[in-house]
C-alpha cells in the first residue's frame, strides 16, 4: 500500500514539474510580450511655401499643437519614416522632455540634405503608437536652424510623457525589426 502511494506522489511531482517548466508564462513574460507588440509610426514632412499650396495633389495644410494650434503647409509625402529609424529615446530637456530619433545611413543623408536646403522652414512630425496604431497626431514642427549632420532629430512633442514613452517603445520595436530584416 505504501508503494502505491509513493508512485502516485512521484507521478504527481513529475506532472507538476512539467506544468511549471513547460507552457506556463510568468507575468513578466506576458508583460514583455505585450510590450513587444507595441508599434510606432513616424512621418517627417517638410514645410513648403504657401505659394505651392495651390497644388493640392502635393501639399496640404495641417494644424500642429493642440493647445495653441499653428497652421503649416507641408509636402504630402514624408521625407523620412519609421523605416529609416535605428533607435528612439526620451531625453530630459529644460522644462520637460524631448524625443531623440536616430536615423540609419539613408535617413541621416536625407535629414542632412533637407536641413541644409530648407533653413528657416519646419520639419513637421506625425506620430502613431500602440498595438494597432490607433492613437496618432501631429506632434511637433521644429524650426530648421542648422544643417543636421549626425542623423539625430530632436524635438519636443505635443504629447504626455506616457504617450511619448509608448511612441518611443513602438519605434524601437520597429527599428529592431528593420535591423533584423537588413541582417538577413
Amino acid at each position: 500500500m505504501k508503494v502505491c502511494a509513493r508512485r502516485f506522489n512521484l507521478f504527481l511531482l513529475l506532472a507538476a514539474a512539467l506544468a511549471l517548466s513547460g507552457g506556463c508564462k510568468t507575468e513578466k513574460q506576458h508583460e514583455q510580450d505585450k510590450q513587444d507588440k507595441v508599434t510606432g509610426a513616424l512621418r517627417v514632412h517638410i514645410e513648403v511655401s504657401a505659394d505651392n499650396a495651390g497644388d493640392l495633389s502635393t501639399s496640404q495644410t495641417i494644424s500642429v499643437l493642440r493647445s495653441d494650434p499653428v497652421q503649416v503647409t507641408i509636402a504630402k509625402d514624408p521625407i523620412l519614416t519609421e523605416a529609416n529609424i535605428i533607435a528612439a529615446r526620451i531625453i530630459e530637456s529644460p522644462g520637460g522632455f524631448a524625443i531623440e530619433i536616430q536615423f540609419d545611413e539613408t535617413g541621416a543623408w536625407t535629414l542632412e540634405q533637407y536641413s541644409a536646403s530648407y533653413l528657416g522652414k519646419h520639419f513637421v512630425i506625425f506620430g502613431q503608437w500602440g498595438e494597432k496604431l490607433v492613437s496618432g497626431r501631429w506632434l511637433a514642427a521644429p524650426l530648421i536652424t542648422r544643417r543636421i549632420g549626425d542623423g539625430k532629430l530632436v524635438f519636443t512633442p505635443d504629447a504626455s510623457r506616457d504617450e511619448a514613452g509608448q511612441l518611443v517603445l513602438g519605434l524601437n520595436n520597429v527599428g529592431k525589426k528593420n535591423q533584423k530584416a537588413l541582417a538577413k
